[in-house]
């Protein structure tokens, strides 16, 4: 037997496993109240967990990769990585029926190069630290770097990519084409192209500079757009949005055709972490006015990720189908829950660092994540617990299956 029939014979093995996971009536129930919450009707609490640690959970080889290619290497990381969690700590993760083969997209985005210096803490860990170097000066800068973006689609690639998928899967699961997944975030491209200090400086000291790069990238996400939509790129049917369950019954849209996708039929999401730094009117100025037309075109809209938003909730809601603002450890849950009401789920982040410690402290965790529970419920704001940006355990995985059960205890009682 050849390496690539080694591989195959691998593959179908776990694929087998992940097709009778994916048939149990559970998933169709995850699936129903994750659309009941993103409605605004939840049932309870739901829960996701996202962003893992990987290079220190593999303490029982069961995510020790064994295929030689370098495409099959890919699926079997995904299978195996969904084997482990589905095993440890499932909590409302929905497991589908079909595999999902990438559609061959080109984008040139902006044509920007990223300047920089890395180091590292942990060699086998993902996160690193960056210093970027800033690249604009001047407006001049800003018109001759930023290029509009050129997408276009490599139909033989996908449909090679189909054709091996094919071979490596039949008769096991079906396969679906999947396309662009749109995250429209202005300004984490802007941090690495400038740094964050950089940027922060620009606005402040360069504001017609910084205005002419916010514009020149939100009318770039726009051309961008309408490509995916004219060559039928954009995704479908998404599992996830940011993280989170994007099930929901209200989309897509009228009239969809899976065939060309329109931006109404999706999730948009995006976020403006560096704004933390800066006045709510600032935020309403360089973001949040600039980003209402890309927004206007999508079904849904998630919004936030690691930056407060407890205070600026009544800016967020300039922003068109907006349904969940992201809660980060830093913000104020009282507040924004106060502000958020039912209109919006409260997509709360837990702090990654009470994994991180020396030791795990359980009472903690559960102490924290009934106080969110609570002040939502008093508020009647729908909830959501988003376990993400896990960079590190202490070497110790079992912490997180223990946070997984505590996190699924609270939210049924």
């Amino acid at each position: 037997m050849d390496e690539l029939e080694k591989d195959r014979k691998i593959l179908r093995e776990l694929a087998a496993r992940i097709a009778e996971i994916a048939a149990l009536p559970v998933q169709e129930e995850k699936r129903r109240l994750w659309s009941r919450l993103n409605s605004l009707e939840p049932e309870r609490p739901m829960v996701c967990i996202d962003q893992v640690c990987w290079n220190e959970m593999n303490y029982d080889g069961s995510l020790t990769l064994l295929c030689s290619n370098a495409e099959c290497r890919k699926y079997e990381e995904a299978f195996r990585r969904t084997l482990f969690q589905w095993k440890n700590f499932p909590v409302d993760l929905v497991v589908e029926p079909f595999i999902k083969v990438e559609k061959a997209i080109r984008n040139t985005m902006f044509g920007m190069s990223v300047e920089e210096h890395t180091l590292a803490t942990d060699k086998t860990n993902s996160v690193l630290s960056h210093k970027f170097v800033n690249q604009f000066t001047s407006v001049d800068d800003v018109m001759n770097k930023v290029k509009m973006p050129e997408v276009s689609h490599d139909a033989a690639e996908t449909k090679r990519r189909m054709d091996f998928a094919s071979w490596l899967f039949d008769g096991i699961l079906p396969l679906h084409e999947y396309g662009y997944e749109p995250y429209l975030s202005i300004w984490d491209p802007i941090s690495r192209w400038m740094s964050v200090e950089g940027a922060l400086y620009g606005l402040a000291d360069n504001p017609d500079m910084m205005h002419a790069l916010v514009k020149r990238m939100a009318d770039g996400y726009m051309i961008m757009l309408d490509q995916m939509e004219e060559q039928g790129l954009l995704c479908h049917h998404q599992a996830l949005v940011a993280f989170t369950g994007a099930f929901t019954d209200e989309l897509p849209a009228s009239g969809f055709d899976p065939k060309k996708p329109r931006t109404k039929d999706v999730w948009g999401r995006g976020q403006a972490q560096m704004f933390v730094s800066v006045s709510p009117a600032m935020l309403e100025e360089f973001e949040i006015n600039n980003i209402i037309p890309l927004y206007d075109r999508f079904g849904l809209t998630y919004y936030g990720c690691c930056e407060p938003l407890d205070e600026r909730i009544h800016l967020l809601r300039k922003i068109p189908h907006l349904r969940k603002i992201s809660m980060s450890p830093w913000a104020k849950r009282e507040r924004g829950a106060e502000s958020m009401g039912g209109d919006f789920v409260f997509s709360n982040k837990p702090n990654p660092a009470f994994l991180a410690g020396s030791s795990f402290n359980e009472d903690l965790v559960r102490k924290d994540l009934e106080t969110t529970r609570d002040i939502c419920k008093r508020y009647g704001c729908p909830l959501e617990f988003i376990f993400k940006d896990i960079s590190t355990m202490s070497g110790d995985p079992r912490r997180l299956k223990q946070e997984a059960e505590i996190a699924m205890k609270i939210v049924q009682e």
